[in-house]
């Protein structure tokens, strides 16, 4: 003869029912909520996300001024960014990096940081201690590493760089070195060989040395090894060996792209530029150099959601076991 439950058994195993259903619906919760870009879950919450524009700095080389950048200055003011070219003193990487490092201090807001051929070591160091400095541009630059200069990378990765300056001396509040500059007729050929000869020719005449000291002082710092980077690499540079490029870009782990171009790519490809600079600023998870990964967030996010998952396992399984317990004591 089958055995009934005695009277208030029913409300026990409808307890025990809801229980075990709970636990279920937590299981499913947990293996079915999606999992973001940066790890979390997302809710179904409703939330207005505003991105703010970074402000992009754009630091020039040697031999030049802020006007070489006008064109993409131009393109990206188009697209409604804030742009700030500086004067890079070229007086020598010390000296160079702590002047730009104090114009980032006047930003508010991330920045995108770039700088061209001498230009990528002074924001190499002048970005080491800015948190907002979501980005590092390097538009056929210099990348020294810790202890380097662009002296010796120049001659691991000989260019045409050698045979076209000339050293000048100076003289300046009590203070004496070297300048270099570029040789009239050798800037076009080594320089700027895809602009025309009339504009090579002004660029000699406005030409800005760089002290001597812009190229053998060793880098202190190396800020590509913990902000994400892109690399344009000029295949037709003669004034940085475009191996030298590659091999920056490489062991940096860059975002890299290459164009057929003078050394001087941000005159004479606006456009292929200003498109690295875009994607620089647009990033919304940029990779962090695989070099200076020491672990990320991620791995702890997903271990978290692992262990929840397991948590609503065991919970489940101890639901089960009270319902059955239950059932036996009602059968009894």
């Amino acid at each position: 003869m089958p055995a009934f439950p005695v009277p208030g058994s029913r409300r026990r195993i409808r307890s025990a029912h809801v229980m075990a259903a709970g636990c279920a619906v937590a299981i499913c919760t947990a293996l079915a909520a999606p999992v973001a870009a940066d790890g979390g879950t997302t809710t179904t919450t409703t939330t207005t996300t505003t991105t703010t524009k970074p402000t992009i700095v754009l630091v020039h080389g040697a031999f030049a001024d802020a006007s070489s950048w006008n064109g993409v200055v131009e393109r990206l003011e188009r697209r409604g960014y804030t742009v700030i070219a500086p004067a890079n003193p070229l007086r020598g990487l010390y000296t160079d990096s702590t002047y730009i490092a104090s114009v980032l201090d006047s930003i508010k807001g991330p920045i995108v940081l770039a700088g061209h051929s001498y230009g990528g070591a002074v924001i190499s160091t002048a970005a080491a201690a800015n948190p907002r400095v979501k980005s590092l541009v390097y538009v056929s630059a210099l990348m020294p590493d810790v202890g380097e200069s662009g002296m010796s990378l120049g001659a691991k990765f000989p260019s045409e760089l050698g045979t076209a300056t000339k050293s000048v001396p100076y003289r300046a509040g009590g203070v004496s070195g070297t300048d270099l500059y570029l040789k009239p007729d050798r800037i076009h050929p080594v320089f700027a060989a895809d602009l025309p000869e009339n504009t090579a020719r002004v660029m000699a005449v406005t030409q800005r040395p760089a002290a001597t000291t812009a190229f053998s002082e060793t880098a202190k710092v190396a800020a590509w090894k913990h902000i994400p980077s892109w690399f344009l690499v000029a295949k037709q540079d003669k004034t940085i060996n475009p191996d030298q490029e590659r091999f920056e870009a490489k062991r940096a782990g860059s975002h890299t792209v290459e164009i057929n171009s003078s050394h001087v790519a941000m005159i004479s490809h606006p456009d292929a530029v200003t498109a690295l600079l875009l994607q620089a600023a647009t990033a919304t998870d940029p990779a962090r150099p695989a070099l200076a990964a020491t672990g990320t967030t991620r791995g702890a996010r997903a271990e978290t959601a692992l262990t929840g998952i397991a948590a609503s396992t065991l919970l489940a399984g101890t639901g089960a076991v009270l319902l059955g317990r239950r059932l036996r004591r009602s059968r009894s």
